[in-house]
Order: C-alpha cells, then sequence, then structure tokens
C-alpha cells in the first residue's frame, strides 16, 4: 500500500468507527456488530503503526489511553468557570422566586412581557471545559476553583461521546465547550458487577466514579471506565459568530457533533420554568443518568450580559434543585467539635446509612439550640438528609421508635452543651444573640490553632502550596507550631523530621513558606480568619484603609465607612484586635515580612470609581490579578464580560473575543502602558 493508500484508508477507517461510535455511544443504535467494529479498529490501529507520519490526536485510536501521568498540569481558565446559585426553596415557588429577582434586575413591571427562560437538567457528575482548535480537541480541564483546573486531556480523549474533530467542514479557530462528564445508571451497574466478578473494588456511586476516572493518572485506567458527557454552555470562542439566545447555542454545539441532552425546553415566564420542574421531578427517578436538580437561565444572551454577576455567580442563572434525599438510621453517639472560629457543634455519630450516594456516619446537629428543639438523644432513630455535597443534617426523631426506660422515661437522658472546651478545657460561653456557643480560649485552643494555621495557608490567603490539614496536625501536636507567625520560623531540618516527609518534601516547603511573605495587604487580612470577614470584605478593608496600622486603629464609626461593613461585621473586627494575643501574632508577622502594605484607596474618592473595565489576553508585565488590583485600588471595578455598560476593555496579546465584542460596541480598549497612564492621571 502506498503512502497515498494508507492516508486515504486511514481517513476512511477513521471516519466509519467515529460514526459507528456516534450509532452507539450518543444515539443508542449500534449500526455494525461488534466484530466487524474489532476488525477496523484493528486495521487502524496497524496502519497507524506501519505509518507513523500519519498519526492524529483526532483519531480514534487514541481513546485507548496514553502513557500514565506523574501529576496534572495547571490550566488556567481564560474565561472562569463560574458556580451559579442554588435556589434555596426546593418548593416550584422557587422557579417564581427566581422569575421575580430577573424581573426586578431588568426594571420590567407587570404590563412588560415575559422573559423567556431556557431550561435544562442539573447534572450530577465533573464540570468540564472541552477546548477545540480549528475543530480539533486539544485540552480538556476541571473546573478546579473556576479560575485554575487540571488538564485531564489524556483522560476525557477515552470518553467515546467526546468527538475529537468538531463535525464541520469550517470549524471555528477556537471554540471551548462547557459540559458535564457523568456515569450513567446503567453503566455504573455494569462495571461494578464486572469489578465484583473479579474481585476488584467496585465504585460508590455514579458521581464519584465520573469525577476519580477523570482523575485517574493513567489513561488506560479511564478508557476502562465508560464515562457519558453532555454539554451545557460555551467559554472563550473565536471565529465563532456567538447566536443571540443560550438555546441557540445548545442547538448550535449539537450541530457539531456535541453530545446535548434532549431533556430541555424554553418558553416564556415562571409558568415555563414552574412545568418543566414538575414534568421532571415526576421523571427523575426514571431517567439513565443521576439529577440533583434543573437549571433556569434567561435565554437571551443580551440580557444575560445585563444582568451580569454578583460576587462569582450570575444573576441570569438558578440552580432549582429537588428536595434532599433521606434515610432512616439511629444515633449511636452525640460529640462536639471546636471549629476555626471556637464554635461548638453537636455531632450525631450514626450507624452507617446509604444515603444521597454516599455512606454516611456523622451529621451535623448545628448548635444547642437545634438539638433542643428537635430532642436528639442517643439512641433515636432519627431521619438522615444529604443532597449533593451538603454536609448531612439530622431532620427529624421517629419519637415511635425511641427506646424507653418504662413507657413514659426515655432510655437516654436530652442533650446538654458542655460547659468546658473538649480541646483545651476552656470556660464554653454563649454570646446573647448568637446561635453557637464558642470556646474562649482563642488560638491556645489546639482546635482553632490547627484550622486557623491551615485558613492561613489556603490557596486564596498566603497561598502557601502543600501546608494541609495533615501536616499542620503534625506541626501543631509536635510543638513546632502555634501560631501562624511560627510557620515563618521553621527550619528545612524540623519538616524533614515529620513523618512522610522526605529532604525535597520538606524545601519545597520551607520554600513555600518564604515564597508566601510580602503578600497584598487583602490577602493578609483574609488570612488572619477574623470572623463575617470573607475574602471581598478583605479586599474592600484594604483597598480602604491601606496599611494595617490604620485598619487596627479604626473604631466601629470608621469601619462602617467601608463598602458592605455593617456593625456585626465592625464589631468582628473590633472583637479581633482588641484581643492582645492576635496583636502579639501580628507584630510577630511583621516582623517576619508576611504582608506589604499599599496606599489608602476609599472606593467612593477614587478617580476611576464607577467606572467598569474588562480584561482580555495576556499583558506584557501585569498578571491578571495584579492589573485586577490596581484598578480596584484606584476605584474602578472589573467585570468578567464586555456589556454596554463597560467604560474601558484592557487587551494583552490574543485577547479574543472580548477584544472583538468592545470593537463592536464602540468601547474604548487600552493596552497595558494605556492601563498604566490611567491609573496615574489620577496618582499626580
Amino acid at each position: 500500500m502506498t503512502p497515498e493508500q494508507a492516508a486515504h484508508r486511514i481517513a476512511q477507517l477513521r471516519s466509519e468507527i467515529e460514526q459507528a461510535n456516534h450509532d452507539y455511544y450518543v444515539l443508542d443504535n449500534p449500526t455494525i456488530p461488534d466484530a466487524e467494529y474489532d476488525r477496523r479498529f484493528r486495521e487502524l490501529q496497524a496502519l497507524e503503526a506501519e505509518h507513523p507520519d500519519l498519526a492524529s490526536a483526532d483519531s480514534p485510536s487514541q481513546r485507548v489511553g496514553g502513557k500514565p501521568l506523574a501529576a496534572f498540569a495547571q490550566v488556567r481558565h481564560r474565561v472562569p468557570m463560574l458556580s451559579i446559585r442554588t435556589e434555596t426553596d426546593t418548593t416550584p415557588a422557587g422557579a417564581q422566586a427566581f422569575d421575580a429577582r430577573v424581573r426586578k434586575e431588568l426594571g420590567l413591571t407587570e404590563a412588560d412581557p415575559a422573559v423567556e427562560y431556557a431550561a435544562e437538567l442539573k447534572f450530577d457528575g465533573l464540570a468540564m471545559s472541552l477546548r477545540y482548535e480549528h475543530g480539533v480537541l486539544v485540552q480538556a480541564a476541571t473546573r478546579g476553583d473556576g479560575e485554575t483546573g487540571e488538564d485531564v486531556t489524556q483522560n476525557v480523549r477515552t470518553v467515546q461521546v467526546i468527538p475529537l474533530r468538531l463535525d464541520t467542514e469550517d470549524p471555528p479557530e477556537l471554540l471551548e465547550v462547557r459540559g458535564e462528564v457523568y456515569l450513567s445508571r446503567g453503566a455504573f451497574e455494569r462495571y461494578n458487577e464486572r469489578q465484583r466478578a473479579l474481585g476488584r473494588p467496585a465504585l460508590v456511586n455514579p458521581r464519584n466514579g465520573a469525577a476519580g476516572s477523570i482523575r485517574q493518572l493513567d489513561p488506560a485506567i479511564a478508557a476502562q471506565r465508560p464515562l457519558s458527557f453532555y454539554c451545557y454552555g460555551i467559554g472563550e470562542t473565536v471565529g465563532w459568530a456567538l447566536p443571540a439566545s443560550h438555546g441557540e447555542v445548545l442547538d448550535r454545539l449539537a450541530a457539531l457533533g456535541l453530545p446535548v441532552c434532549a431533556e430541555r425546553v424554553v418558553g416564556p415566564g415562571s409558568d415555563t420554568l414552574l412545568e418543566f420542574h414538575r414534568a421532571i421531578a415526576a421523571k427523575r427517578d426514571g431517567l439513565p443518568f443521576d439529577i440533583d436538580g434543573v437549571v433556569y437561565k434567561v435565554n437571551r444572551l443580551d440580557l444575560q450580559r445585563q444582568l451580569g454577576f454578583v460576587a462569582r455567580e450570575p444573576r441570569w442563572a438558578v440552580a432549582h434543585k429537588y428536595p434532599a434525599q433521606e434515610e432512616l438510621t439511629t444515633v449511636e453517639a452525640i460529640e462536639v467539635q471546636v471549629g476555626r472560629t471556637g464554635a461548638i457543634t453537636p455531632v450525631a455519630r450514626l450507624a452507617p446509612v446509604f444515603v444521597g450516594g454516599v455512606t454516611v456516619t456523622n451529621a451535623t446537629l448545628h448548635n444547642e439550640d437545634e438539638v433542643r428543639r428537635k430532642d436528639v438523644r442517643v439512641g433515636d432513630t432519627v431521619i438522615v438528609r444529604r443532597a449533593g455535597d451538603v454536609i448531612p443534617e439530622v431532620v427529624s426523631v421517629v419519637l415511635e421508635r425511641r427506646p424507653m426506660r418504662d413507657l413514659v422515661t426515655p432510655l437516654s437522658d436530652a442533650f446538654e452543651m458542655p460547659r468546658t472546651c473538649p480541646e483545651c478545657g476552656a470556660p464554653v460561653l454563649r454570646i446573647e444573640g448568637e446561635a453557637a456557643a464558642r470556646c474562649t480560649n482563642g488560638l491556645s485552643c489546639p482546635a482553632q490553632r490547627k484550622q486557623a494555621i491551615v485558613h492561613f495557608a489556603g490557596r486564596r490567603a498566603m497561598d502557601i502550596e502543600g501546608l494541609g490539614d495533615k501536616l499542620v496536625e503534625q506541626l501543631v501536636d509536635k510543638g513546632l507550631v502555634a501560631t501562624p507567625a511560627d510557620l515563618y520560623g521553621l527550619t528545612l531540618e524540623a519538616v524533614a523530621g515529620l513523618e512522610r516527609m522526605a529532604e525535597k518534601s520538606a524545601a519545597n516547603l520551607t520554600a513555600a513558606i518564604a515564597a508566601s511573605r510580602a503578600r497584598d495587604l487583602h490577602r493578609f487580612i483574609f488570612a488572619l480568619g477574623i470572623r463575617n470577614v470573607g475574602e471581598q470584605t478583605a479586599k474592600d478593608l484594604a483597598r480602604h484603609f491601606g496599611q494595617l496600622d490604620a485598619l487596627m486603629a479604626a473604631d466601629e464609626t470608621a469601619l462602617m465607612q467601608v463598602a458592605d461593613v455593617g456593625p456585626v461585621v465592625a464589631k468582628s473586627i473590633l472583637a479581633f484586635f482588641a484581643e492582645a494575643h492576635n496583636r502579639a501574632v501580628i507584630e510577630r508577622l511583621r516582623a517576619a515580612g508576611a504582608w506589604k502594605d499599599g496606599e489608602a484607596r476609599p472606593a467612593a474618592a477614587g478617580h476611576l470609581a464607577g467606572k467598569t473595565f474588562v480584561l482580555t489576553g495576556t499583558l506584557p508585565m501585569l498578571s491578571r490579578d495584579q492589573a485586577k488590583g490596581i484598578i480596584e485600588a484606584a476605584g474602578g471595578k472589573v467585570a468578567g464580560s464586555v456589556s454596554k455598560k463597560t467604560d474601558f476593555v484592557i487587551a494583552g496579546s490574543d485577547p479574543g473575543s472580548k477584544f472583538t465584542k468592545a470593537q463592536e460596541l464602540g468601547i474604548a480598549t487600552l493596552d497595558e502602558g494605556g492601563l498604566l497612564a490611567l491609573i496615574n492621571i489620577g496618582s499626580n
């Protein structure tokens, strides 16, 4: 066979095999016998081995798995993979609440027409980004923290329903597809039957099975797992004319050969959402895969852009879950746990029960009032609820099954909150107006100390890579670390002496601790773990006061001048800095150079106040976070998408669709130098 003949035959076999895969895995309609499929597949493999110059990343032969990986590479999402808000009301009224919020945000009155919505399923799997360049799948990444995920391309190539090449003769330059990898119920059961027959461990549930398969370091193992995938949206695009609506986006993706679930509707107003919620609830148990709810989205993309985002969630979408799954079990003990801020939480130790896809042995009882209200006692039969990743909770006691000493006396006494901390023996107090009782010992309490250090080292705080729960526990138990400040005095020898810490691991950790010095003030404030002070509040405080000393010296009136700081947050900040122990730790952290002060720029007074910026492409000197930081420090706001409300688009190299959108809308664009010049105008 000549090279030309081989190339022709390889192309023919690839086309036939991919069509057979589509018919079998997507349409559930096999068109050729298994033996014939195997014959063509083996022929393709032999031809590719004979002609390695004709090998291609989009060949179906690449689905069988490549070499095992040492670790997953990190992937920065150019368009963040944000989560969506969950509607708290699991009844049909939740759909009406979402519609009411959308209409209010859009400024619509009762006289205005209904908003058009798209409703679809909320799959219970693993969120995934697929990046197609010129029609070929070049990268697959997990959601991760929304901004950075893991490169799982080799494993995703083994998912038969995911096309390695888009079905079009004119593919876009770049199309990033967002969706969910999942394991169908039938595939889950068949796989587990084979595993048990071979004496191997079975998967716990479909969701964990999907996530665990994708995160296998050996793609050959992932290839053995019968995974599926459904698209639900897009990320970054270049050279792809964006449709006018979300429903049209999904139709276009389906036309490209990508799997899109047929269980979706588009229609006007809350009635559409209510009917979809009802219809799916009726057929939920009969679906071939697990879902934990439905998703509603404003259909028109221009209205999505107008609605925008709040924090890290879109205003134009919501997840509407169904009532949680519940099971019966018995309470074997009631213990308490001490949280990072000293909160004492009662926890029910349960006889193991399978609920919500996992085996549950512990359930939160929230606080003392909840235990008393539900009257939970040791020995009781209780209803346990778990939904998705929510911490299991005890819903209620089945009093008819309560063990009794006699006809009127319960076998177990009512729960009493301990008066002293189980970790350190310090008094436990409950402040008037608060639901939680707390240990009064602060960072001197081992439990609070460990969790405070873990929080301090967290990614969005001081970002000390490798310093997790297990290692912190060792450091505290061995007396090497008592406060976050002690981290900066750790020696390589001390760390290397810990269990399971080789010299290289110890060197990596001490290097990570050293690299965490001189963090921006807002990250340091967040790292301190002040009650009620989250990441955004820490940014607002840093921007307003500029220096930690100014923040520490502020009274309640001064604190409440900061955006979104009310009496509760202000009191938490004052109480934290009033503690002599906390101030002593901060002084040691100052000596270690843990943070760098900035310059006070109250948001209301910044010369960019009221201006909205969008960042796109790669800037020559500034990282995305640095550019965002200097804009916010000057009072500006950084948005994730371009709209008519955008004032400036800051474009670096390879700017993508945001730059094109800015040009279409006539929005001013600046490069990095233009941004710095704009910032400096207000500094002169």
